[in-house]
């Protein structure tokens, strides 16, 4: 069974890579960042680990390889259980808005060390949610037994022509075709896949994602996200049994949750704006606090970062409560966050200069990072979906609407 496969050690001396600098104080979390009491926040438990993930980063760009220590390092935390259903060995939290406050923390502060671990982490999420949501009580037991060996697992959608064929295969099913962009593809221990299925309807499918034979990463060669992996993977051939199949055909493009899941990318890559930041100011001389240009180019940068904050914030809330809007206020979400990490991006290289582009530098590895993840697809058609709605309707706040 694939959920039985351990995730694999960091064992080769080739993978160890230079070590950087410390992390700058300004990365790490303000009291004025508290919660309410009530509120479980499992922050301080990332940002203790938080200088090893930037650290370790780095090595892996560096490399590149798939970042085994980085997960390493969040496994050891017990991190990789925390947002799995409860009857999994996850967290028990009040409700939805209470888990989404949570994972929108941990999500932000991950993307602040590393983009890269940061999509592989938000992957891994989105897969406990998927048996939160569609798993059976078998399925969950299962899911129990391969974290509690330290599994990590990914989520492949995105396929070459002509798919991923699910057919009968007398008692058993059999997949043909390859996930491309395979987020972890080779590093992870298990995927949750998607397949067209005999009815034309899109079924979920478990299948292992660690055989080294079926995964190639040779055309991953970006110059941003280099440690995520994300190569094809070859699923011909591979023959998934019933309990491999997760939930009903049809059951993975339900709104309101397939579109307003995006959500949590937003987080991760509102955390890479966060650490763009505060590199930028850490990196600032003397001199140019004194220069007043220039400090208005600071100035725009926090008030950019800290608009895209809100609106991600708003955005995991509405989520949690699976409003009908939902989906359109994350659509509006993405367009709002690609601006703020433009901005950032570009008033970084303009306040901090030449140095931003040094190779080692951790302002450079994160804009490189930043425009490679930005481009997820359709940007375009999100923002002018959510701008029909808008015309429709206010859709940000019932209670304060402006038509």
């Amino acid at each position: 069974m694939i959920a039985t496969v351990r995730a694999t050690r960091p064992t080769s001396s080739s993978q160890r890579q230079r070590r950087v600098a410390p992390v700058h104080q300004s990365d790490r979390l303000r009291s004025g960042d508290a919660l309410p009491p009530s509120q479980q926040d499992f922050r301080p438990r990332v940002l203790g680990v938080f200088q090893r993930l930037v650290e370790s980063g780095a090595r892996y760009d560096a490399a590149p390889l798939y970042p085994l220590e980085s997960v390493e390092i969040l496994r050891n935390i017990g991190l990789h259980r925390l947002f799995a259903p409860p009857e999994s060995g996850g967290e028990s939290f009040a409700d939805e808005r209470a888990t989404n406050t949570a994972l929108l923390g941990v999500l932000r502060i991950i993307g602040r060390a590393d983009l890269s671990l940061g999509r592989i982490f938000e992957g891994h999420v989105n897969a406990l949610k998927l048996f939160a949501w569609f798993g059976s009580t078998a399925q969950k037991a299962t899911l129990a037994s391969a974290l509690r060996d330290g599994a990590f697992y990914g989520v492949w959608a995105t396929e070459p022509p002509p798919g991923v064929i699910l057919s009968r295969n007398g008692e058993n099913w059999l997949l043909t075709g390859a996930k491309a962009f395979a987020t972890g593809a080779g590093g992870l221990a298990a995927a949750i896949i998607t397949a067209r299925g005999p009815d034309d309807a899109t079924q979920l499918v478990m299948v292992p994602a660690n055989i080294a034979a079926r995964a190639d990463l040779s055309g991953w060669r970006v110059r941003g996200m280099r440690a995520t992996g994300s190569g094809s993977y070859d699923l011909t051939g591979m023959q998934p049994n019933q309990e491999q199949l997760l939930g009903a055909p049809g059951d993975y493009t339900r709104e309101p949750r397939f579109t307003a899941g995006a959500w949590r990318f937003l987080a991760v890559q509102l955390g890479g704006i966060e650490g763009l930041l505060a590199e930028t100011r850490s990196a600032m001389s003397e001199a140019a606090r004194n220069d007043p240009l220039q400090r208005v180019k600071f100035g725009e940068a926090v008030a950019a970062s800290r608009t895209a904050y809100l609106w991600v914030r708003e955005a995991a809330q509405r989520a949690a409560d699976e409003s009908a809007d939902a989906p359109n206020l994350v659509r509006m979400t993405r367009g709002i966050v690609e601006r703020a990490a433009l901005d950032v991006m570009e008033l970084s290289a303009r306040i901090v200069g030449t140095r931003s582009a040094f190779d080692g530098q951790r302002i450079d590895k994160i804009i490189r990072d930043l425009s490679l993840y930005l481009r997820q697809a359709g940007p375009d058609y999100a923002r002018d979906q959510a701008a029909i709605a808008w015309l429709d309707h206010d859709v940000f706040d019932e209670d304060d609407r402006l038509w």
